[in-house]
């Protein structure tokens, strides 16, 4: 088939990657320039199956509520006249329930799963091809706590992980220092942690650029600097792609990955996704020879903000700021990046200011996200992964590419048809 994938972050080109190794013949269209400037860009560098625990439990309306209006909390939800947000936030609280919750967990894990292991096998299938380099670290992810309450949550959760199939084992606060010393300032605070030693961590940009040099190898066009206007449809099937200038884009199928911008494409043919940007932040910190930092890439419960190493760089990424389609950077967010990172690596020396970064993530009311068929039957759609993009994108893209062949993939998860 021709296929058109509309988005080139990292779910697009890991879904032409895959559809092209099927043999089909597909172009990618992006109104950016280059791959991964968007959501890709400048994320968290986790592949973390163990992060795995929807946003929406039983937990969740209280913390939302004590958060509410503080500029550098973790969640930071913005009060908006936006009729989908009010119908997003409604859904979000019904799946709050503890068993849409626990169901929800089983579904994100099962992907996120089998995403970790596609991930491993494309790192050895390109490698006599000259592999991906992109500041890839295997060992794992280490989950620290400083509130004994927090704790008992956090290994109440890795025990529901473990029921799915992912391998969360708490550790004692010193066995976190002995994973990881550049914890060491934290102190008495540190209360103790669980790991996942599968998990792993790397640059997202950098993968997705390379996998996208890789597709162009293997015929994959990309037509960049081409804004998506509308989608034609024609006696019940999609027509083509028309972009910003007028330009069709004629295909056999079509495949939306626009992350949040998906919604607002697919809203003139009578299809509502609850899918809503989420926007996060992240500050990449370049290291001197001499900084004490993270080797280990580490998820911070108390402030839920994460540290990735990448190379001579440490990426700290987190937060969550619900205020529609706004990418203007929270100054008082950025901040708060860089007075924790100063507090837990007070050793850490580098160079010039930290880059900063702000980007929506599309999430989803359940932290499911969206694969499969729409209404007509050559529109297909790959959005809605939240902060776990990157994750379960390879898992996405493969499944995706199954589908697409008459093909169910071989875990449990809700596909759409």
């Amino acid at each position: 088939m021709k296929i058109i994938v509309l988005g080139a972050g990292v779910v697009g080109v890991t879904s032409a990657w895959y559809l092209s190794r099927q043999g089909h013949d597909v172009t990618v269209i992006d109104r950016q320039p280059e791959p991964a400037l968007e959501t890709s860009f400048a994320n968290g560098g986790q592949i973390s199956v163990s992060h795995a625990e929807p946003w929406a439990n039983p937990h969740a309306p209280l913390k939302a509520l004590r958060w509410l209006g503080k500029e550098d909390a973790p969640l930071l939800f913005r009060l908006r006249a936006d009729p989908a947000l009010l119908g997003w936030t409604l859904r979000f609280l019904r799946e709050c329930r503890a068993d849409r919750y626990k169901r929800n967990m089983r579904h994100v894990v099962a992907l996120a799963l089998y995403s970790r292991d596609c991930l491993k096998q494309l790192g050895s299938e390109l490698a006599g091809r000259g592999g991906l380099q992109y500041d890839r670290l295997e060992r794992g992810i280490l989950h620290v706590y400083t509130d004994q309450a927090e704790y008992a949550k956090g290994i109440q959760a890795a025990r529901l992980l473990g029921e799915f199939g992912c391998e969360r084992r708490p550790v004692s606060a010193a066995q976190c220092l002995e994973l990881e010393p550049a914890l060491a300032p934290l102190g008495d605070r540190l209360v103790g942690g669980d790991f996942a030693a599968d998990d792993e961590s790397g640059d997202a940009r950098q993968f997705t650029r390379q996998l996208a040099e890789h597709c162009r190898r293997a015929g994959v066009r990309f037509a960049f600097g081409q804004p998506l206007a509308r989608l034609e449809t024609e006696q019940g099937r999609i027509a083509a792609a028309v972009t910003s200038d007028g330009r069709r884009h004629v295909a056999d199928a079509y495949v939306v990955a626009l992350g949040s911008y998906g919604p607002a494409l697919l809203r003139p043919l009578g299809i509502s996704l609850p899918v809503y940007p989420v926007k996060g932040y992240s500050a990449t910190f370049s290291l001197s020879e001499s900084s004490v930092a993270p080797t280990v890439s580490l998820i911070d419960d108390e402030y839920k903000i994460v540290f990735s190493r990448l190379g001579n760089r440490l990426r700290v990424a987190g937060t969550a700021e619900i205020a529609g389609f706004n990418h203007d950077p929270n100054p008082i967010r950025c901040d708060l990046l860089v007075r924790r990172t100063r507090e837990l690596f007070p050793q850490l020396n580098d160079h010039g200011e930290p880059e900063f970064w702000s980007g929506l993530r599309p999430v989803t009311p359940s932290a499911v996200p969206f694969i499969g068929r729409l209404r007509y039957p050559n529109l297909w759609v790959n959005t809605g992964h939240g902060t776990l993009g990157w994750t379960m994108a390879c898992g996405s893209a493969e499944a995706l590419s199954r589908l697409m062949e008459g093909h169910r993939p071989p875990f449990d998860f809700p596909f759409l048809n």
